[in-house]
């Protein structure tokens, strides 16, 4: 059980490192034709929006680009360091290349981000405004808190599936593993002051 958990952090690090990166790269005054949301600010018959306006294509970028740059200097430091090699589960049935390491954090950057979009959606349609979350304190409210924190893991988990086999209950485990490692993230990053809620 431990070497399973070391296999999945080792492989989880580009993952939480394109998250904090991405969200950094959201809050600098860069690219700024980008930063509008992938709905266009359009809704549906219903009256609400989409996605709403957090989900912006700069962001969706950047969990691309941010996902192959962390993927490729981590697959040349596992690379250098053969215990990190072996243990991520990346490198199970495939070689450490860049090629490789790209078309991965492609791959992870793609679904970090398109995993988030259903839960956005599905809140707008609950009247849910965009990086808010229900008032009062039904069952509901600390179902979303938890889609928020592993929508996105609940994908890139799903990736790594693809190259190995994870089985179900190793996938449970991984899943529950990133929303315990992002809720302990958010702390720090509220500390650090870069995140302005907790949750």
């Amino acid at each position: 059980m431990i070497d399973t958990i070391k296999s999945m952090y080792v492989t989880l690090i580009p993952l939480i490192c394109t998250g904090i990166f991405n969200m950094i790269f959201c809050k600098m005054n860069v690219c700024k034709r980008l930063s509008v949301p992938i709905d266009g600010g359009k809704c549906l018959k219903d009256g609400k929006r989409i996605f709403g306006d957090n989900k912006t294509i700069k962001g969706f970028i950047g969990y691309i680009v941010i996902g192959c740059i962390c993927n490729v200097i981590w697959g040349i430091i596992c690379g250098n360091i053969e215990v990190l090699e072996q243990f991520n589960y990346l490198y199970y049935k495939y070689e450490n290349t860049v090629v490789y390491n790209v078309i991965m954090g492609l791959l992870i950057g793609l679904a970090y981000a398109a995993f988030e979009l259903p839960n956005s959606f599905i809140k707008r349609r609950l009247g849910i405004g965009a990086g808010s979350s229900l008032e009062n304190k039904s069952a509901l409210k600390y179902v979303f808190m938890i889609i928020d924190q592993c929508d996105s893991i609940i994908g890139c988990v799903l990736v790594v599936w693809a190259v190995y086999p994870l089985g179900i209950l190793n996938y449970i485990l991984y899943v529950f593993l990133g929303l315990i490692t992002h809720m302990a993230f958010n702390i720090l990053l509220y500390a650090l002051k870069i995140r302005k809620t907790i949750i």
